[in-house]
């Protein structure tokens, strides 16, 4: 055990995961910069969805399904908290109803940790927050890789008019400068389009698009390897919308699309991510109120699991 290892989660075998605050995975609740690695923050911001609202919920999902977690990634052979020292660092301030003012505060709300090397990870709320979080990542690092696990390829320019939605945050995104597009990729895009131009539309703004089609018909390892090669040894901004998974694994989020992928292959396309650089994350679109089982909220956890087990690895073999 790192003796300098500042904020770990209790053990389970002095403390029943089910007591205390629930925070994600039992981490202390600390609002701090200092002495961390990673810092779980809440964006429970859901009025820029299209469809079904109560994606606001989503970050006290997560949190209660994440008490669960351990330490320990046999994936990944790591113990987290070996390496690593996090905090649940609670939410940024949201305005419902308010986008701008909500993208104004998460970008404030991020921005001090990126600044210090500290990596976020943004439980949502809809993926409309994204944009906020992006303007952030952007003035810390200047653009960054994205790299896109969705089921929708959110690049369109406007609903109902609406230039601002859970559906157009990656266009404002290469609009305003934030995407270093030659180094992004969208990852099991499926379902209905308007048209062929949705598609289209984020080749045009320079992302490359790995269909939920071809994927499966390529297999996990090739998309693994397809993802590296695009990212390089860019930064990389993570984006999973738990709607990549298939709704059978997954039920609880606004608009499923059938066709996806089994728990397994999504986190095992996650692990594939071990030598990429995340700078931060987010995990997007978890709506309670139709997740009666909790399984959609728990699969959100082990995939953030997954991803704090990177960061852990990278830390433990000099990457990081």
């Amino acid at each position: 055990m790192n003796e300098k290892i500042k904020y770990q989660p209790p053990s389970a075998s002095a403390a029943p995961r089910f007591s205390g605050i629930k925070t994600f995975m039992r981490l202390p609740y600390v609002k701090t910069t200092e002495d961390i690695d990673f810092a779980v923050i809440g964006a429970p911001f859901d009025t820029g969805a299209s469809y079904k609202s109560g994606a606001r919920f989503g970050p006290t999902a997560i949190r209660e399904a994440s008490t669960l977690m351990r330490n320990y990634s046999m994936n990944l052979d790591v113990n987290i908290f070996d390496y690593l020292s996090g905090v649940d660092f609670g939410d940024v301030n949201v305005i419902p109803g308010y986008i701008h003012e909500t993208y104004r505060e998460i970008e404030a709300g991020l921005l001090p940790f990126l600044r210090a090397g500290v990596t976020p990870i943004v439980l949502g709320g809809d993926h409309s927050i994204t944009l906020g979080e992006l303007r952030a990542a952007a003035k810390a690092y200047g653009p960054v890789a994205l790299v896109h696990f969705d089921s929708h390829l959110d690049t369109w320019d406007n609903y109902w008019g609406m230039k601002y939605t859970h559906g157009t945050p990656f266009r404002r995104a290469c609009e305003e400068g934030l995407i270093d597009t030659a180094h992004s990729i969208q990852i099991g895009i499926r379902g209905s389009q308007y048209g062929p131009e949705d598609v289209q539309g984020s080749i045009d703004l320079g992302f490359e698009v790995l269909t939920a089609n071809e994927l499966h018909r390529i297999g996990v390892a090739e998309a693994v390897k397809r993802i590296q090669k695009r990212v390089g040894a860019a930064k990389v901004f993570l984006t999973f919308d738990i709607d990549f998974v298939d709704p059978s694994m997954a039920p609880g989020t606004g608009t499923i699309e059938v066709g996806g992928f089994s728990g397994y292959e999504s986190m095992t396309l996650v692990q594939g991510l071990r030598d990429v650089n995340i700078i931060a994350m987010d995990l997007v679109e978890v709506l309670p109120a139709i997740d009666q089982s909790g399984k959609t909220a728990y699969m959100a956890a082990n995939i953030i699991h997954e991803v704090i087990s990177i960061l852990a690895l990278q830390k433990r073999d000099g990457k990081r």
